[in-house]
C-alpha cells in the first residue's frame, strides 16, 4: 500500500470519526435541551407554577423554555472565542459536562410545594446554564464535522450532525413516553424526573466518543497562520473580527435562521401543547411527535446531500415557500383529525418544511466565515437566530392564541408564515458558497476556488 493510499484511508477514517462523534454528541446534548421543551408543555406548569391560572402557568413554563435560548448568544460568544483560540475539541468537552450536570440537577429539583418561589427561580438558573452550554455546543460540533469533510461533501457532513437534534428529541420522547403513561400523580411526582437523571449516563458515553476525535485540519491551518502573523489586540479577539469584517454575514445568517429554527420549536413545543389542548391524549401526542422526529433524522441529511449537488439557496427557498403554504393545513389536521392526521401534520412541519430549510441552513452559515473566526461567527449567528426564531416562537404563538380566546390559530399561522417570508427574501439575496474552497484567514482569498454546483450562479449576491 502506497503512502498516498494510506494517507487517504487515514483521512477518510478521520472524517467518519469526526462526523459520528459530532452527531452522537449533539444527539446527547439535544436530548437534554429538548427534553426540557416536552416537560415545559406537560409537567412544569403543574410542578413549578401551580399557584397560577392554567394558561398563565403554561405561558410561564414556555417563558423558562425561552430563557435558555437567551443564554445561548452569551455561550456562543464565550465558547466561540475559545473554540477559535484553543480549538474546537476542548470546548466541546466543557459544553457537554455543563449540559449534563444541569439536566441532572433539574431532575432532582423540588417543586413549588416544597421550595416555594425558590423552585421556579432555580429552574430558570439551570435553564440558563443549559442555554449557555448549548450556545457553544452547536457551533463546535458543526465545524468539527464540516472542517473534516471534503468541499463537495460539506452539506451532507453538517446535516448528519444537524440530525442529532431530532435524534435527541426521539431519544427524549422515547424515554419520557412510558413514564407519561403512569397515573398522573406518579408521573408528576417522580416519573418525569427519571429521563433527566439519565443524562448522567449519556454524558459519560458522549465524553468517551469525543475523546477519540482529533482537531480539525482547517483549524490547525488557521492556528498556524495566526501564529505566523501577529496582529493587534482587537484583531486577536475572534468576535471583534466577526463584527468588524463579517457583520453582513451575521445579519443575513440571523434573518435566514428565523424560519427553520422557529419551525423547529413550533412543532416540538407549541404544537405538542396545542394538540393536547385540542383533545389529543398526551401519550398519543408524544408518540406522534416521536414518529415525526424519527423521519426527520433521515430527511435532514437527505436534503443536506441534495444541497451538495443543487446548492444551498434552492432548497432553503423551497422550504420557506412550503412553510408559508402548509402552515394552514397543519393546523387543520391537528384540530379536526385523529391520531394519524396529527402524525401527518407533524410530518409536514418537521421532516419536510423544517428539514428542507434546517438541513441546509447550518452549512449555509458555516460557509460564510473564514476558519480563523468561524467558530465565533457561526455560533453567534446561529444562536442569535435561535434565540428569536426558536426561543420566542412558542411564547409568541401561545400569546397570540390566548389573545384570540385560545381556540383560533389564525394569528399563529400568520406569525409563522411571516417568519418564512422574511427568511425566504434573505435566501434569494444571499451568496451561495456550496462546494467552494473556503478562506482560512479573514480578509484573505481562499487557496483555490472550486466550481459551484449545478444551478448555482458563479457570483451570487452577498
Amino acid at each position: 500500500m502506497t503512502d498516498s493510499t494510506t494517507r487517504n484511508a487515514d483521512d477518510a477514517k478521520s472524517r467518519r470519526r469526526a462526523i459520528i462523534a459530532s452527531y452522537l454528541g449533539t444527539t446527547l446534548e439535544y436530548y437534554d435541551f429538548l427534553l426540557y421543551g416536552v416537560a415545559s408543555a406537560l409537567v412544569f406548569p403543574k410542578i413549578f407554577f401551580v399557584s397560577m391560572d392554567p394558561l398563565l402557568a403554561t405561558l410561564s413554563a414556555f417563558a423558562t423554555f425561552a430563557v435558555g435560548y437567551f443564554a445561548r448568544p452569551a455561550g456562543a460568544i464565550v465558547f466561540g472565542h475559545f473554540g477559535d483560540i484553543i480549538g474546537r475539541r476542548a470546548v466541546l468537552v466543557i459544553t457537554m459536562l455543563m449540559m449534563g450536570i444541569s439536566s441532572v440537577l433539574i431532575g432532582l429539583l423540588p417543586g413549588y410545594d416544597q421550595w416555594g418561589l425558590a423552585a421556579p427561580i432555580a429552574l430558570v438558573v439551570l435553564r440558563l446554564v443549559q442555554g449557555f452550554a448549548i450556545g457553544g455546543e452547536w457551533g463546535g460540533a458543526t465545524l468539527m464535522s464540516m472542517e473534516h469533510a471534503k468541499p463537495k461533501g460539506r452539506g451532507f457532513a453538517v446535516s448528519v450532525v444537524a440530525s442529532g437534534g431530532p435524534s435527541g428529541a426521539v431519544l427524549g420522547t422515547l424515554v419520557m413516553t412510558p413514564f407519561s403513561m403512569l397515573p398522573t400523580e406518579a408521573f408528576l411526582s417522580w416519573g418525569w424526573r427519571i429521563p433527566f437523571l439519565l443524562s448522567a449516563l449519556l454524558v459519560v458515553i458522549g465524553l468517551v466518543v469525543r475523546s477519540q476525535v482529533s482537531e480539525s485540519p482547517e483549524y490547525e491551518a488557521a492556528r498556524k497562520a495566526r501564529a505566523a502573523k501577529p496582529r493587534s489586540a482587537s484583531e486577536v479577539l475572534p468576535v471583534v473580527k466577526v463584527f468588524r469584517h463579517a457583520w453582513k454575514e451575521v445579519l443575513s445568517g440571523f434573518i435566514g435562521g428565523l424560519a427553520p429554527l422557529g419551525f423547529a420549536t413550533f412543532a416540538a413545543a407549541f404544537l405538542l401543547n396545542y394538540a393536547v389542548s385540542a383533545g389529543h391524549a398526551r401519550p398519543n401526542a408524544l408518540i406522534a411527535m416521536t414518529i415525526a422526529n424519527f423521519v426527520h433524522i433521515f430527511t435532514t441529511p437527505l436534503f443536506g446531500a441534495m444541497s451538495d449537488r443543487l446548492g444551498r439557496r434552492p432548497l432553503m427557498i423551497s422550504g420557506a415557500v412550503l412553510g408559508m403554504l402548509l402552515i394552514w393545513p397543519i393546523f387543520l389536521l391537528v384540530e379536526h383529525g385523529g391520531f394519524f392526521t396529527l402524525v401527518l401534520a407533524l410530518l409536514l412541519a418537521l421532516p419536510l418544511v423544517q428539514a428542507m430549510m434546517g438541513g441546509t441552513y447550518n452549512t449555509w452559515i458555516s460557509e460564510k466565515f473564514a476558519a480563523d473566526i468561524r467558530y465565533s461567527g457561526v455560533a453567534l449567528t446561529f444562536q442569535l437566530a435561535s434565540t428569536l426564531g426558536a426561543g420566542l416562537a412558542p411564547l409568541v404563538a401561545t400569546s397570540l392564541l390566548a389573545a384570540s380566546g385560545g381556540q383560533d390559530p389564525r394569528w399563529v399561522a400568520l406569525f409563522f408564515g411571516g417568519l418564512c417570508l422574511v427568511s425566504c427574501i434573505t435566501y434569494v439575496y444571499s451568496r451561495d458558497n456550496a462546494n467552494r474552497t473556503l478562506a482560512v484567514v479573514t480578509g484573505e482569498a481562499a487557496p483555490a476556488e472550486a466550481p459551484p454546483p449545478a444551478g448555482v450562479p458563479g457570483q451570487a449576491r452577498s
